[in-house]
């Protein structure tokens, strides 16, 4: 599963981000095919610049809205739902 988070890094128009991965927060490594460990895993996008960094709206961010440290602010959660066309979580 890939998640979003308000603590990632939130890119903005300026930012010249180019390089990406994916890193499993489960498993504290870079994530590769279900390489990276067994379980469960927690996948965040990570920019070489920024670190872990949001991209886009995920739909955990609806499904969890509380289960984020720290929790989605309402305009967050407003955004969220207006980038996936969403009603209520």
């Amino acid at each position: 599963m890939i998640v979003s988070d308000p603590g990632f890094h939130e890119p903005s128009d300026d930012d010249d981000c180019s390089v990406f991965g994916y890193f499993c927060q489960a498993h504290d490594r870079p994530y590769r095919h279900e390489s990276c460990g067994e379980g469960p895993h927690l996948i965040a996008l990570n920019c070489q610049e920024h670190g872990l960094e949001n991209m886009w709206p995920q739909p955990a961010m609806l499904l969890f809205p509380e289960g984020f440290d720290p929790p989605l602010s309402e305009a967050q959660l407003a955004w969220v739902r207006a980038e996936w066309g969403a009603g209520q979580a």
